[in-house]
This record gives C-alpha cells, structure tokens and sequence, in this order.
C-alpha cells in the first residue's frame, strides 16, 4: 500500500458518502484509534488553556485532551454516530459540516484538527477557521501516520496488492512512504488564504505494538476499507490477520503524528 498523494487529498473533501462514514463505526473507531501526543497538546497550550473548537471532532478524541487541561472545547462534527459518542465523553458537539456550521459570533483560541483537516474544502476551511479565531489565535490540524516494519510491510502489500488494488493512491492507512503531500497540501492551502502566519511543521513519534485480533479490528473504521462490498472487507480482513499470525501474531506500528498550526496573520 503506498501513500497518499497530494492532489488525491485535495478533493478527497468532495466525496461527502466516504467523508461522513465513520458513524457506523462510531464505537470500533473510539476502541481502536489511536490518540495524540501529549507533547502536542502541551505545544499547543503552552501560553495556557482557552477556548477550542475542534473541528471534526470524531468521538472526541483530540477534544478530551483539551478539555482534561482545562480547556472550554466544543466540537463540530457531521456525522450524528460520531456526535453522539464524543457527548458520552463529555465534549459538547454541534452536528454540521464546518463549512456550513453557524459560529452564531463565537470566537475561539484555537481551531483544532485531528485526522479530519483533509475533509474540509482546502479554501473554504481556513477562511471559515480566521473567521471563528480571537486575535493572535491559532489553527492547528494534525493527524496520525501508520509505518510498518520492512518484513511486516512487503507481507500487507501483497495482501493488499491482491484483494484491494484500488487503495494504491488513496490508502486511509498511509503506511509512511509518501506522508508530507498531505501536510504540503494543508500549508499551502493556509498560505494561499493570507489570513495565517506562514505555518509550521511539527512531527511527534510513538511506537506501538498490537496483536493480530487489535489491529484487524480497527480496519473496518478507514474510509476505504469500509466501502468495500462486505465479502471483500471480510477476505481482506482475515488475509491480514493471517499475515500477521504468520509473522508472530504482534504487528509493530511506528505512528508518526504530523502537526502543521498557523497563527492569525
């Protein structure tokens, strides 16, 4: 499976069916997911806790980080599934689109992203974020990127080259080969506004280990794994298990978070 490129994740916004999926699996997402860095919170908290909004909030999964550091968090999110898990945690969430969600004059701190920046229309987005954001305020959108071991990786890609040739370009997992157009695409998308300081890059690692029941498990919540007919999902699903059976039963997974943030011009 190769990587993301960046025209891919430029329009990826376009496809609303795909961009508001993940209800369905609103509890594997929240089971399976992985979080963020704690030292991406503290970077973008350094000059203490404020008001955020955390656009395409997901099952609050970035919005719980924020709020348990004291920040006021309200969430916007399209898909109701998804809305109504993240209020179990505690995150108050507003359904709607982020391009058509009414600020109803709320001002925000910072405008926080994880794993979702890419579903929002590249132009519309910024304009909308500058708008909601206090002076000096800040846009932050991050997300995660799964790299596998050399072994483990060339085992997937036959799997994946087998029973799902169609992810080639546009893989929800992208396995780390080509992971900066996406955060290329991000940057100048807020650049071209000239509404934001030029924006900067930041990554954070983590390594995780998983066994084979964890890792399949999470499959179905990726965008493209779950539009596959349900007898394609299910042959790809237990290939992958049985690859990672044979090569110990534990799948290793360097996440590599990407954080691109951009402060109010």
């Amino acid at each position: 499976m190769t990587g993301p490129r960046g025209a891919d994740w430029v329009v990826l916004h376009e496809d609303r069916r795909r961009a508001e999926s993940f209800g369905r699996e609103a509890e594997r997402y929240e089971r399976t997911r992985p979080s963020y860095p704690d030292a991406l919170v503290a970077l973008l908290l350094a000059e203490g806790p404020g008001a955020v909004l955390d656009v395409g909030c997901g099952t609050g999964k970035a919005g719980r980080l924020f709020a348990d550091r004291g920040c006021a968090v309200l969430g916007v999110e399209p898909d109701p599934l998804m809305a109504a898990t993240a209020r179990q945690f505690g995150i108050d969430v507003e359904v709607a689109t982020f391009e058509e969600w009414d600020s109803r004059g709320r001002t925000f701190d910072l405008v926080t992203s994880g794993q979702a920046w890419h579903w929002i229309d590249p132009t519309r987005g910024p304009t909308k974020a500058h708008a909601v954001l206090n002076p000096s305020g800040r846009l932050a959108t991050f997300w995660n990127i799964y790299d596998h071991e050399p072994t483990m990786r060339a085992a997937l890609d036959a799997v994946y080259g087998r029973l799902a040739p169609e992810f080639g370009r546009n893989d929800a997992l992208a396995l780390g080969r080509d992971a900066d157009p996406r955060g290329r695409a991000h940057r100048e998308a807020i650049t071209s506004s000239a509404l934001f300081e030029s924006p900067q890059h930041h990554q954070f690692e983590t390594i995780r280990r998983h066994t084979t029941a964890e890792w399949v498990d999470g499959l179905p919540t990726f965008s493209d794994h779950a539009r596959l007919p349900p007898e394609r999902l299910a042959a790809l699903v237990d290939a992958v298990g049985g690859v990672i059976d044979e090569l110990g039963g534990v799948i290793t997974i360097r996440y590599v978070t990407h954080l691109i943030t951009a402060r109010v011009r």
